[in-house]
């Protein structure tokens, strides 16, 4: 198994770039992905849960450094039917809420509406189109965004080495917007 290593993300959301979209998409798109998933918003955490080609997905901001990027670390991944066990963890762990009463397993559908019904949780429709690109080794992205049909625009460029996410985010004239991280956009745009 590959060891994983933690990494340092920029981002931002908007309705438009200008000018550094257009430095990005000179480098030319190395990917484009589509995807429909589910954040699962907790009141009591920040922790980065989502439910995306039928995985329980799970994030875990690890520090922020004085340039205020964020790092990162694959903290869960497991297919559906999540047992009584995964749950537990999931509400205490990362969730940070009472665990309510639990079935012994909970399939895609049953865990999202479990979730619906705690106060502390908010179940987020997201809808992601993710142009990709390579610029200095870091990866780059722009992605049209829907949280609950509601339409937004993100840039991100991240890598293992901080120094060099920076040395792109100002390579592309993007250091004077704030760096705002998917659950905390989310959170804004749902009232949580």
């Amino acid at each position: 198994m590959a060891t994983i290593i933690p990494r340092w993300e920029w981002r931002t959301f908007g309705a438009q770039f200008g000018e550094a979209e257009d430095k990005i998409k000179a480098y030319g798109e190395v990917a484009f992905k589509k995807s429909s998933e589910n954040y699962i918003l907790s009141r009591n955490s920040n922790e980065n849960c989502k439910i995306r080609d039928d995985l329980m997905d799970i994030k875990s901001p690890l520090q922020v450094n004085e340039d205020k990027l964020e790092q990162w670390y694959p903290t869960m991944k497991e297919g559906f039917p999540l047992s009584k066990e995964a749950i537990v963890k999931l509400f205490t762990e990362f969730f940070k809420i009472e665990v309510p009463e639990l079935e012994e397993a909970y399939d895609y559908a049953a865990f999202v509406e479990l979730c619906k019904q705690q106060k502390d949780l908010c179940v987020v429709d997201v809808y992601k189109e993710r142009h990709i690109f390579n610029i200095d080794e870091t990866t780059v992205e722009i992605a049209d965004t829907k949280f609950n049909g509601v339409p937004n625009r993100t840039i991100c460029v991240e890598h293992i080495d901080p120094a060099l996410v920076m040395s792109v985010v100002r390579k592309l004239s993007l250091e004077g917007l704030p760096n705002i991280n998917y659950i905390n956009a989310m959170k804004q745009a749902v009232g949580l």
